[in-house]
């Protein structure tokens, strides 16, 4: 089954993790807030399940906001 994530935070990504182990699901893509500026040097960082998709090659999209995702995209 293929299957598009959708998820930001740390506590998403052991999910996902799970998914990309299991033979029956083929995480097709993940969907994630954009990256966002942190620290005194006001450094793009990446979400937890961006950094997760991209270590394991799955394409990242990263919409402005939720309500700008059709279902036609998928």
């Amino acid at each position: 089954m293929k299957i598009v994530f959708l998820g930001t935070p740390q506590f998403a990504v052991p999910s996902l993790e799970r998914l990309i182990q299991q033979e029956a699901f083929e995480v097709v893509a993940a969907v994630t807030q954009p990256d966002k500026r942190r620290g005194r040097g006001n450094d793009l960082i990446p979400s937890p399940v961006k950094s997760v998709a991209l270590s394991h090659q799955i394409p990242v999209w990263q919409p402005p906001g939720v309500g700008l995702i059709s279902p036609r995209l998928f």
